[in-house]
């Protein structure tokens, strides 16, 4: 299996992605552009599932955002939705010019967060993404952000800071961090005991700096990708457990899809499918399976 690292643009800026293509020779393979969780490189899920996509026939680029990881952009380490909806549009147009794979048949995968920006670019630019994988899909819309974030207020707080924040960075260019991940502040993105990000054998990777620019929050807390389900044409799969996140987020969006979908409810928690062999093996098959059918494209 061969990897080539690739550089491609938007908004001015340049991003720097893994290229995974298949081993052995014969036609270019199809496709993919690999998105993962919210505040994540690419050396973390989405590398995973690239490597693995690759393993199993079609090419995968897992790329850093802008702002984070390798590629350029600033503010650092920020989740704007926008941005990475663009990014994402960005990655797939490079596919779609790239001798190495089959411009014909360019798809997206999108794990846990990646899953709701890459609904909203299918549906920004339909004709990009051919086929979509969703696996373990964060997908949430108003009531659900209540539901994790602590009600009205808890939401209302982190809006509060959220654009105090961005107030002070468009006045100083200065940036508030919290940890994206911590057993001990309550003020972190993530406040828990999450093992997959804290252990350096798992998430805790070189790469992730493991922090969380507070401007971030209320674009995130107001991004709605199920309200984006009626416009996602293109085939999708989508793999979750009721014991991963937001089950009912995935129920919601299926409703409203505006295209044919195929649902398979595993086994596992949400990190399960982040780094479980077993776990991301059968979310793989099915994803792989969904993405190589040519009836999909």
């Amino acid at each position: 299996m061969a990897v080539r690292q690739v550089e491609f643009r938007c908004g001015g800026e340049t991003l720097v992605g893994d290229l995974h293509l298949p081993p052995g020779s014969g036609p270019p393979p199809p496709a993919v552009v690999v998105a993962g969780s919210w505040t994540t490189v690419k050396e973390q899920m989405a590398g995973r599932y690239a490597r693995g996509l690759a393993r199993r026939g079609i090419a995968a680029l897992a790329f850093d955002f802008r702002g984070h990881g390798a590629s350029a952009g600033a503010p650092r380490d920020a989740e704007l939705p926008d941005r990475k909806v663009a990014d994402l549009i960005a990655a797939a147009g490079f596919l779609r010019r790239c001798s190495l794979v089959d411009s014909g048949r360019v798809g997206g995968v999108g794990v846990c967060a990646g899953a709701g920006y890459l609904a909203v670019a299918a549906t920004a630019e339909p004709a990009l993404f051919g086929s979509l994988a969703l696996v373990a899909p964060w997908l949430h819309d108003a009531d659900l952000v209540g539901e994790v974030y602590g009600g009205a207020a808890g939401v209302a707080e982190r809006i509060r800071r959220g654009e105090a924040a961005a107030a002070e960075f468009a006045r100083t260019g200065a940036v508030r961090y919290v940890p994206a991940v911590s057993t001990t502040d309550p003020a972190a993105a993530m406040p828990g005991p999450f093992r997959y990000y804290l252990d350096p054998a798992r998430g805790a990777v070189p790469q992730w700096p493991n922090r969380f620019a507070e401007l971030s929050w209320a674009p995130w807390l107001r991004f709605d990708p199920v309200s984006a389900a009626s416009g996602v044409t293109a085939p999708v799969v989508l793999v979750h457990s009721e014991d991963a996140a937001l089950p009912g987020g995935v129920r919601k969006f299926l409703a409203r899809l505006g295209g044919p979908a195929a649902v398979h409810w595993l086994t596992g928690t949400q990190f399960d499918f982040y780094d479980d062999e077993t776990t991301v093996a059968a979310a793989l098959d099915l994803a792989a399976a969904h993405l190589a059918d040519r009836s999909t494209q």
